[in-house]
């Protein structure tokens, strides 16, 4: 015992606690929200359950992987990008759909265990494509650098698109983005990118996008539209729920809450702002600001380029994801599908963040460079 409080010690002191203890401090409050939902008896006690259980996984995933060379991890590519591949493609046969959308069949179940294969292809994505940033630094500016880069961050978006789940596809899309840029790419490419963007959202919006999904959009901008009511529903109920929480919020426990649809998952700020109101509200916000700054900053102390790409592209799922989500919530962007980092329910979900987390660990204990060192590169 002694030796193990010992190991605990030694661990504490090379790690970067306060990453852990941002994180733990979300994950627990999440637990907190999903109680009181439960105590409201709109899910099971089995949903909070899960939930514990996924982040004590998640955070033994992360003190491994936090206890493996990040250089090595990233060479690994070879066996955890097949992997992953296999396992989201497998979706496209016995993939299960838990969610309205019929086209969605984003899960696997695996001993009656229910698996989200596109949540463990983004850690696998940001190692590889972090990799690959590192690999071309010298001349990633080439023509033939920016197409090979280009093609390597579509395989995931265009993969995640055709499974169904394209709020995931969108998170993708913003890694690949955040860490490209982050990289050192030329702005005449950036502005050729904005100007693709332009030409193909037409062709997205006409083309591509199905009625459901317009309809989405639409109603962001005509709430009170009675076409909408149906497909505003979710968002209505939310934002009463957010603005009925008032400054400090109803409670969490032994309060009649309003029902939100998927209150425990994507829409899990809008309890948080019955519950704990705006005072509450400003708290999941800024302990998900304070972790991505952590991330950033140790992206920054990092004097090697593929630990700055990974760092990049931890922040940039953590980031996007919290925006959207929170966006969603406050009916600013139309529903898509995207969990909020630590708090909404789902054991996928916790165990690939923490998994982020772990190599973002990695990045930290295997450097010893100080936070403002002249030479990072």
């Amino acid at each position: 015992m002694k030796k193990f409080f010992g190991y605990i010690g030694d661990y504490c002191k090379t790690t970067d606690y306060w990453l852990i203890l941002l994180s733990l401090a979300c994950s627990g409050l999440g637990i907190a929200l999903l109680m009181g939902i439960a105590d409201d008896n709109y899910i099971s006690q089995g949903k909070v359950i899960t939930q514990i259980i996924a982040t004590g996984a998640g955070l033994l995933a992360a003190i491994i992987l936090s206890k493996i060379d990040y250089r090595f991890t990233a060479k690994m590519w070879k066996l955890h990008v097949p992997l992953a591949l296999f396992l989201v493609i497998l979706t496209f046969f016995i993939g299960k759909q838990v969610s309205e959308s019929i086209d969605d069949r984003a899960w696997l179940e695996i001993f009656g265990i229910g698996l989200q294969p596109s949540e463990f292809f983004k850690i696998s994505f940001i190692m590889s494509f972090a990799y690959h940033l590192s690999l071309v630094r010298e001349d990633i500016n080439s023509t033939k650098n920016i197409l090979l880069l280009c093609a390597h961050g579509a395989v995931p978006v265009l993969l995640i698109h055709l499974q169904g789940d394209d709020g995931s596809a969108l998170i993708f899309a913003f890694i690949f983005v955040f860490m490209l840029f982050a990289a050192g790419v030329a702005w005449k490419y950036i502005l050729m990118a904005f100007g693709a963007v332009a030409v193909a959202l037409p062709v997205l919006w006409f083309a591509i996008m199905n009625n459901d999904q317009k309809l989405r959009f639409l109603a962001i901008f005509h709430p009170d539209d009675p076409q909408f009511k149906d497909i505003f529903y979710q968002q209505y109920h939310g934002n009463i729920s957010i603005g009925s929480g008032g400054v400090w919020g109803k409670g969490i426990f032994h309060v009649e809450h309003r029902f939100v649809p998927e209150m425990h998952n994507d829409f899990i700020f809008s309890f948080a702002g019955e519950a704990i109101g705006f005072v509450g509200c400003i708290a999941v916000i800024a302990l998900l600001a304070a972790i991505c700054l952590k991330i950033l900053f140790n992206s920054r102390r990092c004097p090697d380029a593929l630990g700055q790409n990974i760092c990049v592209g931890v922040f940039a799922m953590l980031a996007s994801q919290s925006i959207i989500n929170i966006g969603m919530n406050l009916s600013v962007v139309p529903v898509i599908g995207v969990t909020l980092p630590f708090l909404s329910a789902g054991g996928s979900s916790v165990l690939s963040t923490y998994m982020g987390m772990g190599l973002v660990l990695s990045v930290y204990m295997y450097n010893t460079k100080g936070l403002f060192a002249d030479n990072i590169g």
